[in-house]
């Protein structure tokens, strides 16, 4: 199954199908994100806890705005820059994390809460990435008459008669399948085509490795 890799128009062809793929799971996804800043030790934040939700509100506006009017290739761009700064922060804090476990810093609930709540990031920001990137994007699934090609094989893609009714993947199907990579550190029951997608889950894999088996085993031997 060959994946498509030419460019998103930002118009539809003429006479080309649209069937919306619903946004405000993945807004609420994104947002959920940002708010996760909040919870996590100071320590450990990217500036002052409320910065990367108001950066990321005031990014999401503008995007949510070029998707309503149509402007395809500015709502991609921004979108990226929005999951690019979501990504940039979680691994921030991570990274600090994990310098400060040598030194006995944190206690065993502040490492526990940063752990939870970076494997819970870890999640959402990883949906976010495989349903903005795959076959083209939402913008470009959604002018084809069914899924047939992407970076994924979702059972769904082989059922028998699911094509002919137009099956999409959505926003949940990319959270169910980045949940399991956190969870079971590999795909299940969606075999992995692309490379970029094989990358992209080793790099995820590796944070969810990182939170679980460093940070919270670390906190439980100290309680």
């Amino acid at each position: 199954m060959k994946e498509s890799s030419a460019p998103v128009a930002d118009q539809p062809a003429s006479g080309a199908r649209i069937s919306r793929d619903p946004r405000w799971p993945a807004i609420l996804a994104i947002l959920a994100t940002a708010a996760l800043h909040f919870v996590l030790p100071e320590p450990l934040r990217f500036g002052p806890g409320w910065l990367l939700l108001v950066v990321v509100t005031l990014l999401l506006i503008p995007t949510v705005i070029a998707h309503r009017t149509g402007r395809l290739v500015m709502n991609r761009m921004l979108g990226h820059l929005v999951l690019g700064s979501l990504t940039a922060s979680m691994i921030w804090s991570l990274g600090l994390l994990i310098l400060r476990l040598p030194e006995h810093r944190d206690t065993p609930q502040i490492l526990l809460r940063a752990a939870v709540t970076l494997w819970a990031a870890n999640v959402l920001v990883f949906a976010s990435w495989y349903w903005r990137l795959d076959a083209g994007g939402p913008n470009a699934r959604e002018l084809r008459e069914s899924h047939t090609q992407g970076a994924f094989l979702f059972p769904q893609m082989i059922i028998p008669g699911k094509q002919a009714r137009g099956w999409r993947p959505g926003f949940v199907d990319y959270l169910f399948l980045a949940f399991n990579t956190s969870t079971a550190f590999s795909p299940t029951d969606v075999p992995v085509l692309s490379r970029w997608a094989k990358l992209m889950m080793m790099v995820q894999a590796s944070i969810s490795l990182a939170t679980v088996a460093l940070i919270a085993a670390r906190a439980v031997n100290i309680l």
